[in-house]
C-alpha cells in the first residue's frame, strides 16, 4: 500500500486508518456493540497485513480497554517504528472531578494513563476528541504543547468542532509559538456534507490533513435503507447523528446502491471512494468488524468516481443540522 503524508507533520500514513473504537471489552463504557480482544486481534493483525500502518483509539472508548487491547496486538504484532498511533482525550473516564474536560490536570493525567494503556513512550498524536467549554483554549494549547515537548506525542489533532473555534486554537498557538493542531478528524460521509461549508475550505487553507471519522455514516451507506445491524440498534450515538434526516438520506443511500451495482462493487467502496476524492483528506477512520470490511477499505483506494457518478451522489443531499460536535 502507498502511503502519504499527514498534512504537513512529514509522517507516512497509510490512506486508510483503523478506527479502533470496535475493539473493546463489551461490558465496559458506551458501547455494548465492541469486540473483545480475541475477536479484535485477528483483524488487527489483518489490518497489518493489508498494509494498514495508522491507528486510531481513544480513551474513553470502552472505559480504556480499547487501548490495551490496541497496544497489546501492536506489540505482538509490529515493530513500533513502523506504526503511527493516535489516542484522543476529553471525555472523563469516571464521575471524579477533573477527570475529564481539556485542563492542563486532565491532560497530563490522560496522557499518561494512555500511554500506560497502550504500552508505548509516546503517541504520534494526541487529539482533543471535543471542545472543552469550560477551560479557556490557551490553557490547553499550553499543556499540549509541553505534552509534544516531553516527548509524549509528535504532534497534536483536534476532532469535531466549529470552524471559527478550530480558527481560534491555531492562531493562538501561533501567536505563542505553541505547536499547532497538524489534523482535523471530522464527521465527513455522503449523509452529513456540512463541513464543506467551512471547516474543510479552513483546513485546505492552513494545510490541516482531514480524518474523517464514521466515512460510512456507522454503516448505513453500506446496505439498504431498512436493513439493520446489531450495533445499529443499539447505537445511540448513532440514532443521534442520523434520526433527524431519515426521508432526504434514504435517497442517498439508493444513489450508493446504484452506483454500485452498475460498478459491480460493493457499496462500502464506493461510500469511501467519495470520501477520499475530498480536499485534504488524508485518511477515512474505518471501524471494521469482519474482515471484509478491511478489504473494502483498501479495494477504495483504487475505485476512481467519474463526475456523473459523483454528481449522482450528491444529487440527493439537502442541508442538515450540524450534529456531533458535543
Amino acid at each position: 500500500m502507498k502511503t502519504k503524508k499527514l498534512g504537513r507533520t512529514g509522517l507516512d500514513v497509510s490512506p486508510i486508518c483503523l478506527g479502533c473504537m470496535t475493539y473493546g471489552v463489551p461490558e465496559r463504557g458506551p458501547h455494548p456493540w465492541t469486540m473483545p480482544e480475541a475477536e479484535s486481534r485477528p483483524l488487527i493483525r489483518r489490518a497489518l497485513d493489508l498494509g494498514i500502518n495508522f491507528f486510531d483509539t481513544a480513551n474513553y472508548y470502552s472505559d480504556g480497554t480499547s487501548e490495551e487491547i490496541v497496544g497489546r496486538a501492536l506489540k505482538d504484532f509490529a515493530r513500533r517504528d513502523d506504526i503511527v498511533l493516535a489516542t484522543k482525550v476529553y471525555y472523563p473516564l469516571t464521575d471524579a472531578p477533573n477527570a475529564g474536560g481539556l485542563s492542563r490536570k486532565a491532560i497530563f493525567q490522560a496522557i499518561d494513563a494512555s500511554l500506560k494503556r497502550l504500552g508505548t513512550d509516546y503517541v504520534d498524536l494526541y487529539q482533543i476528541h471535543r471542545w472543552d467549554y469550560g477551560t479557556p483554549i490557551e490553557v490547553t494549547l499550553e499543556a499540549l504543547h509541553d505534552v509534544v515537548k516531553a516527548g509524549k506525542a509528535r504532534t497534536i489533532g483536534a476532532s469535531s468542532m466549529y470552524a471559527w473555534q478550530f480558527a481560534k486554537a491555531q492562531f493562538t498557538a501561533d501567536r505563542h509559538g505553541w505547536t499547532r493542531f497538524a489534523t482535523m478528524q471530522n464527521h465527513l460521509n455522503l449523509l452529513h456534507r456540512e463541513e464543506e461549508r467551512e471547516m474543510i475550505p479552513f483546513c485546505v487553507d492552513q494545510g490541516v490533513a482531514l480524518l474523517p471519522w464514521s466515512p460510512l455514516a456507522r454503516g448505513r451507506l453500506t446496505r439498504d435503507w431498512d436493513a439493520a445491524s446489531a450495533r445499529q440498534e443499539t447505537d445511540e450515538v448513532g440514532k443521534n447523528l442520523y434520526g433527524a434526516t431519515a426521508e432526504a438520506d434514504r435517497k442517498v443511500v439508493e444513489a450508493v446502491a446504484r452506483v454500485a451495482e452498475a460498478r459491480g462493487v460493493p457499496r462500502a467502496q464506493v461510500a469511501l471512494a467519495w470520501v477520499l476524492a475530498q480536499p485534504n483528506v488524508a485518511a477515512p477512520i474505518v471501524g471494521a468488524s469482519k474482515p471484509q470490511h478491511l478489504d473494502d477499505a483498501v479495494a477504495a483506494l483504487e475505485l476512481k468516481l467519474t463526475p456523473e457518478e459523483i454528481a449522482s451522489l450528491e444529487s440527493p443531499y439537502v442541508p442538515h443540522a450540524v450534529v456531533g460536535f458535543r
